[in-house]
């Protein structure tokens, strides 16, 4: 390093490089810091809204409006008023309060005056109504089967038991089916389901019951693999992967990493999840073997390898909401440039809410076409913005700033981005498979973990059922006591029927 007359210091090329590398480290190390930050403090929103938006706080004055050249060039006089004027008092409005559901039974109470009368004249009424609960009922069912002898032929004559997803075993579906909507929808753990029985009467082992809802859940294997061949012949599928925590005997003392794969059909509404030890290249290709069509999901390789490998022709489209998040990230780093690409990004979900907002209960086919074509003429141009304006950052950013790293992302799935342009079928993002995820989340919190390899993929299977449900909007209690109740008696070349989809027509 050397110091000349004009106050300036020289440094060598070596030095030079080590001050970018450690200025890189340095924005590195803020950005992890601002995303902890974020999230510890900040709203969890991805939604962004300019600071500068021309639009905002803009009122329209009509023809008063002053214009800032005629401002300019007028001479503008003011003076001070004062009065006083009386302030009307608002009225205070009562709280309105919701009717009670009418479906719920009503059982009528009357109360009579104590100081009622014989020659009292009745001249109506005042009827309140209160919502009241009463705890869950457990009660035994007792199944009596008279036996009879028969003289000719010979032979004694029992009914048959109804059939049991339990061989021999003292629960009933619809303990069953408490038990396993209370853990993997309400998320409460086996033991706090057992202490709320026990403060009714009812002391049983967490062993047994765990028993009950393994052995449950694994006579509903033929369905799920029902929904796993139906799924299959979808044409566009939404993809996404989240770590649970496993115990296995490989790793005694800890817990083994391992993955549920989700897929989303947003059109059938059917989801699946399927568990795989890892996050390696060859889940999603035994998941998706015989997959042929549009697959959306993030930007993670294992995905492209399927692509490479398959037999089949899938294409992959990427998800916005993924680019969205990095230039968010890149806020803190360049604001500027961060916020004009929110911006665009912000134009091509109002383009998206402008078109689902005139959605009817027209024929799905029409409304994609219909999509299609809005998409075309009004996206395709903010598109070629954001293109042109990241061609001009890539050289701008440094590669290992959040916002170098954010334009790169984006770059780097471009043609993926745009697929969603050609078909009015896809989403714009993968949002709608992001919250199929979230009761894993909160799962995990709750119960930590699946005793075992094969204990995760029933979960994964109850997951499935239940995301697929909520898809069709179909009541999971009533769905998976039916279920219980009609399964071993029903064709296996019909289980398709017994699927969320399917099911909900049938009771329509």
């Amino acid at each position: 390093m050397k110091e000349n007359n004009q106050n300036t210091v020289t440094i060598s090329k070596k030095e030079y490089e080590r001050l970018l590398k450690l200025e890189s480290n340095y924005e590195f190390l803020q950005q992890e810091m601002n995303k902890l930050k974020q999230l510890i403090f900040g709203a969890k929103s991805e939604r962004f809204i300019s600071e500068n938006n021309e639009n905002q706080l803009q009122l329209p004055f009509g023809e008063s409006q002053i214009t800032e050249a005629e401002g300019q060039n007028e001479t503008v006089e003011t003076e001070e008023l004062s009065y006083s004027r009386k302030k009307k008092k608002k009225e205070k409005q009562l709280p309105v309060r919701a009717a009670l559901p009418s479906h719920l039974p009503r059982k009528e109470e009357i109360i009579e005056p104590a100081d009622k009368q014989t020659n009292d004249r009745k001249i109506g009424e005042d009827v309140t109504e209160i919502l009241e609960y009463k705890p869950s009922e457990i009660y035994v069912r007792r199944i009596v089967r008279p036996k009879y002898a028969r003289k000719n032929p010979e032979t004694i004559i029992v009914a048959n038991l109804p059939s049991q997803i339990i061989p021999r075993s003292n629960a009933g579906h619809s303990l069953i089916n408490h038990l396993i909507i209370s853990k993997f929808i309400d998320h409460l753990p086996i033991y706090r389901q057992l202490e709320m029985l026990k403060r009714q009467g009812v002391t049983l082992a967490q062993s047994t019951v765990n028993s009950w809802i393994l052995k449950a859940l694994k006579a509903l294997e033929p369905l799920y693999e029902a929904l796993l061949r139906k799924l299959k012949k979808e044409t566009y599928l939404q993809g996404d992967e989240t770590p649970i925590p496993v115990l296995t005997k490989d790793k005694p003392g800890a817990a083994h990493k391992g993955y549920f794969w989700v897929y989303n059909s947003p059109i059938k509404g059917l989801v699946a999840f399927c568990y795989d030890k890892g996050r390696g290249q060859n889940a999603p290709k035994s998941h998706l073997l015989e997959f042929s069509g549009v697959l959306q999901c993030d930007g993670y390789k294992a995905y492209d390898t399927l692509v490479k490998s398959s037999e089949h022709d899938i294409t992959l489209a990427a998800c916005w909401a993924h680019a969205r998040r990095k230039f968010q990230d890149a806020l803190s780093n360049d604001k500027k440039s961060a916020e004009y690409a929110l911006s665009l990004i912000q134009e091509l979900y109002a383009i998206e809410r402008e078109v689902k907002e005139t959605e009817t209960s027209e024929n799905k086919e029409v409304f994609f076409k219909r999509r299609k074509e809005v998409r075309l003429r009004k996206s395709l141009p903010v598109l070629d913005k954001i293109k042109e304006f990241l061609d001009v950052e890539l050289n701008k950013q440094l590669p290992k700033s959040p916002m170098g790293k954010a334009v790169a992302y984006t770059l780097n799935l471009w043609k993926k981005l745009n697929v969603y342009t050609i078909d009015g079928r896809l989403e714009i993002d993968n949002n709608l498979i992001e919250n199929k995820i979230r009761p894993v989340a909160l799962g995990r919190k709750n119960y930590m973990f699946a005793g075992s390899h094969e204990s995760a993929q029933l979960v994964a299977m109850a997951y499935s059922f239940f995301a697929s449900c909520k898809q069709n909007d179909v009541n999971p209690n009533l769905w998976l006591k039916d279920i219980l109740d009609r399964i071993l008696d029903h064709k296996a070349n019909k289980l398709h029927q017994l699927l969320p989809d399917l099911w909900k027509k049938s009771q329509q």
